[in-house]
């Protein structure tokens, strides 16, 4: 699918009129946003996803179309276990409710920035360079052993450690003024720690980056359709992150959900990765055309069969959790 610059061009503006358009509406004015609020703002922006898989279908075709949606849902599922680290930036800053919402649009508006850079070489990459495909899906396969052993672990995820290092670098006063940038120390201007917040979200969104491009190059290798899927997921992370915040403990089954999505995709990317074969080693430098490509169709349906197992496993495990908590409550009170 080709496609022209003038449609990249018409996509970026859109996508920065949909962040200023936040910015006016909802972050200028700083407020904790209600829950009433942010399910329908992320409602809309699923909808948008939606609209915009229309809309490729109708311009190109339904397959391409297929492969936007998976894309969008898998860097949506993914964005969710990311919100887990975004908390506890927001917590360990102490970041005050009224600046929530400032400091996660603009994290994410320079992860995106970042996130386009990325994918704008990983597609360069693989179309020069086909057998990289092999190293992409070996990474996810090695990224999905790893989440999964991990879901079994009941560690907390912790602050990434590179945090400290950008607070040694950008200096700035102790005390926050709601959501401004600077306040007055000591007669003099000096940065609130909200710089360093908006810094640590871009950047730790940028690392989590580094499985959830290469899981969407495995379902589409269109640039654009990457791209896109990546910045309708991000534009809706800040609608998120207020509306499943109190729901983030009960999704204990979504990273061993995330990991079987990595290990799949991961063996999908090795799979075209061997019908491109270009390696002299591997079957003579031929492609290996026994190995089949696995269509979109199924790939939509293994992605969201997942995380639907996962999120209904959570929700009836955690259910479960709060009813024997309640009983022993109970026993003690009466013990009492």
């Amino acid at each position: 699918m080709h496609v022209p610059l003038w449609i990249w061009l018409v996509t970026i503006v859109v996508i920065i009129a949909f962040f200023a358009f936040d910015f006016v509406t909802h972050v200028r004015d700083a407020h904790e946003p209600t829950i009433k609020e942010s399910t329908f703002w992320s409602l809309f922006y699923i909808g948008i996803a939606f609209v915009m898989m229309f809309g490729i279908a109708w311009l190109w075709d339904w397959d391409h179309a297929g492969q936007f949606i998976a894309g969008y849902t898998t860097e949506k599922a993914l964005s969710v276990d990311n919100l887990f680290v975004f908390l506890i930036i927001m917590t360990s800053f102490k970041v005050p409710k009224l600046a929530q919402q400032k400091a996660l649009l603009l994290g994410i508006a320079i992860a995106l920035i970042m996130r386009m850079i990325f994918i704008v070489a990983g597609a360069a990459i693989l179309e020069a360079w086909s057998w990289v495909f092999y190293i992409f899906g070996a990474w996810l396969l090695f990224m999905a052993v790893r989440q999964a052993i991990e879901s079994f672990q009941d560690d907390e995820p912790e602050m990434p450690s590179w945090v400290n290092l950008v607070k040694k670098v950008i200096h700035t006063s102790e005390e926050y003024n709601d959501d401004k940038w600077t306040v007055m120390k000591d007669g003099k201007k000096a940065m609130t720690p909200l710089v360093l917040v908006v810094v640590s979200l871009g950047f730790t969104d940028l690392l989590f980056a580094l499985d959830s491009i290469p899981a969407i190059f495995g379902i589409t290798q269109e640039a654009y359709l990457v791209f896109l899927a990546n910045a309708v997921a991000l534009m809706g992370l800040r609608q998120l992150y207020f509306l499943i915040g109190a729901l983030l403990e009960r999704l204990v089954f979504l990273d061993l959900g995330l990991a079987f999505i990595l290990g799949f995709i991961g063996v999908k990317l090795v799979f075209h990765a061997l019908h491109v074969n270009e390696l002299p080693f591997v079957n003579g430098g031929q492609p290996v055309m026994w190995v089949p490509e696995i269509p979109i169709w199924f790939s939509l349906a293994f992605i969201f069969g997942v995380l639907a197992i996962a999120t209904i496993a959570s929700l009836i495990y955690s259910r479960g959790g709060d009813g024997e908590s309640e009983a022993v409550e109970a026993a003690s009170s009466q013990a009492s």
